[in-house]
């Protein structure tokens, strides 16, 4: 199984609080504790030609990571539709924190992904509220982050097929923070913590829902059905 992790890469380049916190770009940082899973990973960022996605980085990624924050209109409506359709023949998606709003999640929601945020250094405490998911695996009753930017609800999503993580904030509100989807044969994990200025993917708790979304998500030979007109599977007696 192969993954790539994409990321805007733009806050690194241009804040240096949060160069401090991911030298080498959030990216990588994800890239670096997934390979110590054990999953060869890659990366591709949206200065890239063609974003990094090429038909040939698609084609041989079983499991898309995507962060993206603050140019997401500089992602080409192409490499949008490209991604979308990867998915639905079965690549699997990870869209992490404010990729709510890319041009990929929107198109494979079918809403407007809005909601309320908040930057105001909070504590965070995500409530496992499917504790039988696999996505859960090795945790406890919840996460608790020190920090983190808000996100409340109303979450402007479809009813996900699955409702894994329900956030709380200091401030008093709520969040479905984690949720999953199915799209054709593809799988989405939405997982909303990691704000650029906060180390949230440095947390062991973080990494392993990653990489327990990961192992959801990728396909595992789903089989294909057939569309349109056809044959009938038995003889007809008119």
């Amino acid at each position: 199984m192969k993954v790539t992790v994409w990321n805007e890469y733009r806050h690194e380049k241009e804040n240096d609080n949060v160069s401090d916190i991911y030298p080498d770009g959030i990216h990588q940082t994800i890239a670096n504790f997934l390979q110590e899973a054990g999953y060869p990973t890659q990366t591709a960022t949206l200065d890239e030609a063609e974003h990094g996605l090429t038909e040939e980085v698609l084609s041989e990624t079983d499991v898309l990571i995507w962060w993206g924050h603050k140019v997401h209109e500089e992602v080409s409506e192409e490499i949008a539709e490209r991604v979308k359709e990867y998915v639905l023949e079965g690549m699997g998606l990870i869209v992490l924190h404010s990729g709510h709003f890319s041009k990929v999640f929107k198109k494979l929601m079918g809403t407007t992904c809005d909601l309320k945020w908040r930057e105001a250094n909070e504590k965070e405490r995500l409530w496992v509220v499917d504790p039988t998911h696999p996505i859960t695996e090795g945790l406890g009753e919840y996460i608790e982050l020190e920090k983190e930017e808000m996100y409340g609800e109303h979450f402007d999503i479809p009813a996900p097929n699955e409702l894994v993580f329900v956030s709380w904030f200091e401030g008093g509100e709520v969040f479905r923070s984690g949720a999953t989807f199915k799209r054709g044969r593809g799988k989405i994990f939405y997982f909303r913590p990691g704000h650029e200025s906060y180390p949230t993917y440095h947390n062991k708790e973080i990494q392993k829902v990653i990489i327990n979304g990961v192992k959801w998500a990728a396909n595992t030979n789903t089989p294909r059905h057939s569309y349109g007109n056809q044959q009938p599977l038995e003889k007809l007696y008119k």
